[in-house]
């Protein structure tokens, strides 16, 4: 028999594997988790709402399923945690915001709902930032979450929790969500792997929600999954990928389509001008590139069009719609932090006139067309997930140029999230200590050639999240 000192490191695939010949039960695995989260999240603090006891509960309905010969879902037994800001029924959905912690659910998410109709089982609510709106995790309700490799860097954000979480073993699985990089980068500072999905790919809605949201999150914002490994990273995707009537905007596309003709073309991008890269990261990249070609991977080194705009007309449009919804919000209920953040982020932005914006969404789909027409030649694109190394707690603090140089950093999450296209974070080793990794990009819709290029990088890198455990 397994004991909770051991079924805490194992992966999605494996739990759901053992829970179904019976070899474990879905409580073993469970109790492990839930000891593994007593043990280290009182000091990362990666879960706002630890569910122990609703844990145990549910791993025991599900003990009676597998013992009663019922079928089982792909993620049967596997502990899960889910973002504080989508709603789970009975919880608060309170995004990091204090005016917002008794907004009680009465039901799931569809992608909380997709999760558990597969079997999984929710230990927890990750943390977040105050509106999921820094590539920080804190906020003055539920306090900071700190990076298990480095207390000093941060876990990444607005999905730190989820991150901090996976990569520590409090959850094999973690969902995440992402508008700017809120998947990819906390799964970079992070060391793990981290899909953020096409829009349309996984279906979003809350039903606490008091207005539907604005054009700009329907054009940027997905769900996700991070994970330890690319096989669980592709379990939880494909789970959570699945149709729902409340949300009009989901795309019933193959989760598997056609490979491209021939050896895989991969734009191999690694310099823009104007923008510093780390060493540590071009490190990456060429390593990445070189473990992709000896997969038969054609890697050549391009440079992707209109790549600043792009980057700029995301803080663009995300400044617009800040403006319109939360920016009244965070002077009157965030905290100090997330106030001097958002003033730095629109320090010197023009406001948007109808017109402008209007002009604004038309040059997006210009823009569109170009990356389109680049992926028809390279279907893969292999760039950093930031220009720099994850960077130190609370830097969006300090001077504007210093912001300046951290939006520069983080064009690679900007530009591409614009377009509403996929992205894949995938670790390759460490650097001064703290991970480091790199992006993959693929046209709408080609998850698959994504976690299968990941998976060469996964194997060939051989990091494992739990050497600083």
């Amino acid at each position: 028999m397994n004991t909770p000192e051991t079924l805490w490191r194992w992966s999605a695939v494996d739990i759901a594997a053992a829970v179904r010949s019976r070899d474990i039960s879905c409580r073993e695995a469970t109790a492990s988790v839930l000891a593994r989260i007593a043990q280290l999240n009182p000091r990362i603090n990666a879960l706002a709402e630890v569910l122990a006891e609703q844990a145990l509960a549910s791993a025991d309905a599900a003990d009676q399923q597998v013992m009663s010969g019922a079928p089982l879902g792909p993620l049967h037994g596997v502990p899960v945690t889910i973002k504080i800001n989508v709603d789970q029924a009975g919880h608060a959905t309170t995004n990091g915001v204090i005016p917002l912690k008794d907004n009680i659910a009465r039901e799931d998410a569809p992608v909380v709902a997709h999760w558990r109709n597969a079997g999984a089982i929710i230990v927890g609510r990750s943390n977040t930032a105050t509106y999921s709106s820094r590539w920080f995790t804190d906020n003055g309700l539920h306090g900071r979450t700190l990076n298990p490799w480095d207390a000093d860097i941060t876990p990444g954000g607005s999905s730190g929790g989820a991150a901090a979480a996976v990569a520590c073993g409090m959850g094999a699985l973690a969902h995440g969500n992402d508008i700017g990089g809120s998947i990819r980068y906390p799964a970079y500072a992070c060391g793990v792997p981290g899909l953020r999905p096409t829009i349309g790919r996984v279906p979003a809605y809350n039903p606490s929600a008091s207005a539907e949201r604005g054009i700009t999150p329907q054009l940027m914002s997905v769900q996700g999954a991070m994970a330890r490994s690319m096989a669980d990273l592709r379990l939880g995707y494909h789970a959570m990928a699945r149709p729902d009537p409340r949300d009009p905007a989901w795309v019933p596309a193959p989760l598997e389509l056609p490979p491209p003709a021939g050896p895989i073309r991969v734009a191999l991008f690694k310099h823009c001008p104007g923008i510093p890269i780390d060493p540590a990261v071009g490190q990456a990249l060429d390593s990445a590139a070189q473990w992709l070609q000896q997969a038969g991977y054609a890697v050549e080194e391009a440079a992707l069009p209109d790549f600043l705009e792009a980057a700029a007309l995301w803080r663009t449009l995300i400044t617009d719609d800040s403006r319109r919804n939360i920016i009244a919000g965070v002077e009157h209920h965030g905290d100090e932090a997330m106030r001097r953040s958002q003033r730095n982020m629109i320090d010197g932005m023009a406001q948007t006139s109808r017109d402008d914006f209007l002009d604004a969404l038309a040059r997006r789909q210009a823009l569109a067309r170009n990356w389109s027409v680049f992926l028809h030649g390279y279907p893969l694109v292999l760039m950093p997930v930031s220009w720099q190394r994850p960077c130190a707690q609370d830097a969006d603090l300090g001077s504007l140029e210093q912001m300046h140089a951290l939006l520069d950093a983080q064009s690679p999450l900007l530009a591409t999230a614009m377009l509403g296209m996929p992205g894949l974070s995938v670790p390759t080793g460490m650097a001064g200590g703290i991970p480091v990794g790199v992006q993959l990009m693929a046209w709408r819709f080609r998850e698959d050639l994504l976690l299968q290029a990941g998976q060469v990088i996964e194997d060939a890198a051989r990091f494992t999240p739990f050497t600083a455990l």
